[in-house]
């Protein structure tokens, strides 16, 4: 049995980790932030298309869940599946999100850097957009009101 290496990239987020995980389980968003799944998002069925550089991406995310698994797997044009941890958890009155970074077969040292800087900006972006709110704007949420 062989394993990969692998980094836990980890930020907190200064919002109720429930409002945290909405965010990130609502797949339309997604683009928003997380630069390096897609710049868009098409369902098609259980599974969402995500176009990229190499062709299609077929992403199959892990059901909506009061755990804050955020978990999903990619499989490329080529059939190589990518299995991505993404949790959320309670922080205190915040939130902490975690991203488990595996090291693909093939990948050298910098790439493997340059996919955890990836993943850093993403999550820098996440907690951006949640803590000033701007998700917020034009939606309807804005000053605590719910969208209905």
């Amino acid at each position: 049995m062989t394993t990969m290496t692998s980094r836990i990239i980890h930020i907190s987020i200064e919002r109720d980790w429930r409002e945290v995980y909405a965010f990130m389980a609502d797949h339309e968003r997604m683009p928003l932030w997380a630069t390096g799944l897609s710049s868009g998002l098409t369902g098609d069925g259980d599974d969402w298309i995500a176009p990229g550089p190499l062709g299609n991406a077929r992403v199959r995310f892990a059901a909506d869940n009061e755990f804050g698994v955020v978990d999903h797997l990619v499989t490329l044009d080529n059939g190589a599946q990518i299995n991505n941890a993404l949790r959320v958890v309670p922080n205190g009155e915040g939130a902490e999100v975690m991203f488990v970074l595996l090291r693909q077969p093939e990948m050298s040292d910098a790439q493997f850097a340059e996919d955890a800087e990836w993943v850093e900006r993403d999550l820098a972006a996440l907690k951006s957009i949640l803590e000033t709110g701007s998700h917020k704007q034009g939606s309807g949420e804005e000053h605590g009101k719910q969208r209905q």
